[in-house]
């Protein structure tokens, strides 16, 4: 059997989760996972609203999930590898907020995310009746292009993020083919910089019924010569911690890649797939 590791988890240190760092371990442990990485969300362009920020006081809620990922480390060790990371969502849009958040912490791992375009709100938010969602996606698209060339991340988190709730909205797959070369942009600029794409298997439980990207992208990105994949369940509980990662690693297969990897004070470290 592969070992399976989520690299994907958030605990009540992130504003939309509920449970805590050791409440997400140990269902880690029971779950027969070797390794979890706590990625709780820092909106870097939120990071200035301190307490007043509707998605909580950044520089609070991300140290502690530091501290508490590093007591669990010690805790389990020997039975999980608990690795500290962050997802830093909308690093672009203000650099030196961005560079602020990357200071809460010595992390071993960064997944970088874009969940709203610049001056919009989170796709998730959005009501999409009237919206021409090619111009969307390719603005979508346009912006994980300049993410991807950001140096301070090691995995590129959800890269379909909107579809989750544009299927959910509009009932409708958007056609991707639209897309073809940003998509190929983005992979070629994650290839030459050595950086990973996330398989997140989290659509498998929601309307899309597929990961983020799906199949077929990710087997672009390995044809293109990708070789960096991390596999996570973006878990906002401890029932999903390391649901649905089996699928992932199936995914990987398929699409031509014999490893994907865990990250260790940023430095991958593979593991085989079976």
């Amino acid at each position: 059997m592969t070992t399976l590791c989520d690299m994907h988890t958030h605990s009540h240190h992130s504003f939309d989760a509920k449970n805590s760092v050791d409440e997400m371990c140990r269902a880690a442990i029971g779950r027969g996972l070797a390794a979890m990485a706590v990625t709780d969300h820092c909106e870097a362009p939120f990071i200035r609203f301190g307490a007043d920020c509707e998605f909580g006081c950044f520089d609070e809620q991300i140290p502690a999930s530091f501290a508490a990922a590093t007591e669990a480390r010690e805790r389990y060790a020997g039975r999980l590898r608990v690795l500290r990371g962050m997802e830093l969502g909308e690093p672009m849009h203000d650099r030196s907020a961005t560079e602020h958040a990357l200071g809460y912490g010595d992390f071993d791992f960064v997944l970088a995310s874009v969940h709203n375009l610049k001056n919009m709100q989170d796709f998730y938010y959005m009501n999409y009746s009237g919206v021409d969602i090619p111009w969307l996606l390719g603005r979508y698209f346009d912006e994980l292009c300049e993410t991807a060339a950001f140096a301070h991340f090691d995995s590129l988190s959800h890269l379909t993020y909107p579809l989750r709730y544009v299927v959910a909205g509009t009932g409708k797959m958007p056609d991707l083919s639209l897309h073809r070369e940003q998509i190929d942009t983005i992979f070629k600029i994650l290839i030459k910089n050595k950086k990973a794409l996330e398989i997140n298997v989290s659509g498998l439980f929601r309307e899309l019924k597929c990961t983020l990207p799906d199949e077929p992208l990710v087997r672009r990105f390995r044809e293109l010569g990708g070789e960096y994949i991390t596999i996570g369940t973006d878990a906002h509980s401890a029932d999903m911690v390391g649901k649905g990662i089996e699928q992932g690693v199936a995914v990987a297969k398929r699409a031509g890649f014999s490893r994907y990897a865990v990250y260790e004070k940023h430095q991958p470290i593979f593991i085989d797939i079976e």
